[in-house]
Parts: C-alpha cells; sequence; structure tokens
C-alpha cells in the first residue's frame, strides 16, 4: 500500500509537470480518465503495463515502475513457478546435477558396446535438426523424453569413442542438452530449464569450446527474463560478453541485456545494448561448421525482432507494433511456435495503442494454433493481452474473441 501511495503522487508530479491534464493524459495513454484519477490518489494500484507507458511517456526512466505495486508478479511470469525460486539454485547447485550424471551414463555403458562413432555421430546431428524442426509445431512435453534419451546416448557415445571424436560427440550432447532446457521451460518448468541449461554448459566445456558455455548464460538469461527479474537477466547477459568469444554470441547475449533493461524500464541502456547486438551480429565470423546453428534459425534479423519486443516493455506500443508488423510477416509459415511468441507480442502492441480489431484480428489467428504449441513463455503474453482487452468489452471484436481468449487462459492456469 505505501508503494501504491507513493507511486500516485508521483505521477500527479510528472503529469502536472508536463502541464498535462488528466483528460489529455488519458487521451494520449488510451486509458480511462477516472481509472487514472484513481490511481493518482492511490485508490488503485497501477497494472504493470500501465506503470511502463506512464513512464515512457513522461520520460520518468524506470521510476514510475519501480514504484509500481506488483501485485501479481506471479501471474505476470506465467507458469515459472519455481520451488525453490530462482535465486536460490545457485550455480553448484545447477552443474552439480549436469554432466557428472550424463559421463557417468556414458562411462557405465563403455565395456557394454562398442560404437560406429562417426556414422552415429552423423546420424544424431540429423536428429537434433529434426527435432529443432518439430519443436516448433509439437507440445514440448512430446519432445522432452526423446530429448533426455538422446542427450545421454550422446554422452554415453563421447564416453566410448577416442579423443579425436570424443569432443564433437561432447560439443552434439551439449546442444542436445541446451535444446532440452529450452523444452522444459516452454513446458513450465524452469528448475529443470536451468539444470538441463548447466549441463549443456559443461558438457561444452568438457568438449574444448567454452563458447557454448557462455551461451548458455544468454538462456538462462532467458530464463529469468520470464520470471520477471530484470537486474538477473542483466547480469548474466554481460557475463555472456566476454572479449574473444564469437559475435554471434555476444551479439545473442547483448540482446538478451537489452530485453532486462527494458522490463527495468531503462531505455537509454537497452537501445544502447540493442545498438551492439546489431553490429555484432552483421558479422560473419562464424567459421564453416557442421555444427547446429547457435540461436534462432527462423527470425530473419534478430536485432529488429528484438528491438520490436523492447519497445512495449518500454511503454512505446505504437512503435513496438511498427516494428513487429514488420518482422513477423518474414516469419516462415511452419514456424509456429516463434509466429506465437512474437506475434501474440505483436497483438498486445496494438491493442495498448488502441487498435483493438486489429489486435483481436490478430490474436484470433494465434489462438487456434496454440493447442499444437501449447508454450510457458507465450501463456505469459496471452495473459497479458486478456487483461488488456478486458479495458474494452463493449467493442464487439472482443467479444467475439472472448470464448476463445478464455478457453486458452483458463488452459494455462490449469
Amino acid at each position: 500500500m505505501n508503494t501504491s501511495r507513493r507511486f500516485g503522487p508521483e505521477l500527479r508530479r510528472l503529469r502536472l509537470g508536463a502541464r498535462l491534464s488528466l483528460t489529455e493524459f488519458s487521451v494520449a495513454l488510451n486509458y480511462d480518465k477516472g481509472h487514472l484519477s484513481k490511481v493518482e490518489r492511490g485508490e488503485r494500484s497501477a497494472s504493470p503495463e500501465l506503470a511502463r507507458r506512464c513512464d515512457a511517456f513522461l520520460g520518468a526512466n524506470g521510476e514510475l515502475q519501480r514504484l509500481a505495486i506488483r501485485a501479481d508478479t506471479d501471474s505476470e511470469s506465467g507458469e515459472f513457478h519455481t520451488s525453490p525460486s530462482l535465486s536460490s539454485v545457485g550455480r553448484r547447485a545447477v552443474l552439480a546435477a549436469g554432466t557428472g550424471s550424463l559421463v557417468d551414463f556414458g562411462l557405465r555403458r563403455s565395456s557394454e558396446a562398442s560404437f560406429a562413432a562417426g556414422p552415429l555421430l552423423h546420424s544424431f546431428r540429423a536428429q537434433l535438426d529434426q527435432l529443432r524442426t518439430l519443436g516448433q509445431s509439437t507440445a514440448p512435453k512430446v519432445l522432452l523424453p526423446l530429448l533426455e534419451t538422446q542427450t545421454r546416448m550422446v554422452a554415453g557415445l563421447a564416453a566410448e569413442t577416442q579423443s579425436a571424436t570424443r569432443a564433437h560427440a561432447l560439443l552434439l550432447a551439449s546442444r542436445f542438452a541446451e535444446f532440452t532446457g529450452w523444452m522444459a521451460q516452454e513446458s513450465g518448468d524452469s528448475r529443470t530449464a536451468l539444470v538441463r541449461t548447466g549441463e549443456a554448459a559443461e558438457l561444452a566445456r568438457a568438449g574444448g569450446d567454452p563458447s557454448l558455455g557462455s551461451y548458455a548464460l544468454v538462456r538462462r538469461a532467458l530464463v529469468t527474463l520470464y520470471s520477471g527479474d530484470a537486474t538477473g537477466t542483466v547480469a548474466l547477459a554481460r557475463r555472456a560478453q566476454k572479449d574473444g568469444l564469437p559475435a554471434r554470441i555476444r551479439g545473442l547475449a547483448a540482446q538478451r541485456e537489452a530485453q532486462g533493461h527494458a522490463l527495468a524500464g531503462e531505455e537509454g541502456a537497452c537501445l544502447g545494448s540493442l545498438d551492439k547486438a546489431r553490429d555484432l551480429l552483421s558479422r560473419d565470423d562464424a567459421p564453416d561448421s557442421t555444427e547446429p546453428v547457435i540461436g534462432t534459425t527462423h527470425v530473419t534479423d534478430p536485432a529488429a525482432m528484438t528491438t520490436g519486443w523492447c519497445l512495449y516493455d518500454l511503454g512505446r506500443p505504437r512503435a513496438a507494433a511498427e516494428v513487429l508488423d514488420r518482422e513477423c510477416r518474414r516469419l516462415p509459415p511452419h514456424a509456429l511456435r516463434t509466429r506465437a511468441r512474437y506475434g501474440f507480442r505483436r497483438a498486445l502492441a496494438h491493442a495498448a495503442s488502441g487498435e483493438i480489431e486489429h489486435a483481436c484480428a490478430i490474436a484470433g489467428e494465434l489462438l487456434g494454433m496454440m493447442p499444437a504449441v501449447p508454450s510457458a513463455t507465450v501463456d505469459s503474453d496471452i495473459r497479458r493481452l486478456a487483461r488488456e482487452l478486458s479495458r474494452f468489452r463493449s467493442s464487439k471484436a472482443v467479444r467475439d474473441l472472448q470464448p476463445t481468449l478464455a478457453r486458452v487462459t483458463a488452459r494455462t492456469h490449469g
């Protein structure tokens, strides 16, 4: 309550300092005047979305966001409930459950069989590509058992081969573990996501490529991002930007740092990180390799797409919608999971801009694909969209969308 009482007067002070009447302010934010008046008087708490827009419009550089009550933090962060909390899952605990079990598994098998390592590695590499493709159109819980098994099989293969092949096998096992972590996160199990990501880092180091271990930090930062931990996200992303690492990894890390800054309302730092990411990702310093591509393979311009994502969190929905409209049109039709992730963010941006019918049209198409590609990360934006649209119940488009939206949001809470 004390936080709410501080937020309201500070909002009023900044609004009056900008010489805006309450009517002018409500029109600019696309929010009800009476609701804003109650917020300023401390009778209502500001939602995270409202706090972001007020912050951006009044140039508060994150101060209003920091004051805003986050009473719905748990629901805002989607299905990423951890027990214990993310902060209590230390690096040692995560990694202790990692490579040891995998390598031990391989050592136990070493006396039982002898593999033709080369052909098997080629086959496993093709399987990883196929599983990553399936991940775009298949429920993560369907893939997780197979991914767990394949990770251990490849790690076991590494323990049975000569040193020349062992490194390749360990690196491939690392990529299996990393993708397993992503599917665990998509299924809503953030703790397993962290454990599998820790495995990926240790397997990569054992294979002689510490850079993949640094990419694991980028993946861990995605878990903290969806948990609402802006500070943790920035800290992890910065650790993955050391000199000497491949430009692509540093570029992806800079993108994640930008998302952390956006979540905290730090526009200058966010845009600076995006500029850095754009520069790094434009460099083609990756050696010719048969190794899987690090990061997304479906987003044509990752830095541009991330810019649109960040602009929404910075309280600039119109600018976000413009960027996301352009970038989402470039996504391949078969990449359902990627289309859903950025598509709902696009719908949010249009809804926040007052383009309710267009937002409902976008969401209606996307909701139809969600049973095929359930996603705990996307669910968080679906719930945000439901809250945003609930302010416009008089709209026919909202009323028509409501039954489908209600079914999906009920499933995400189930």
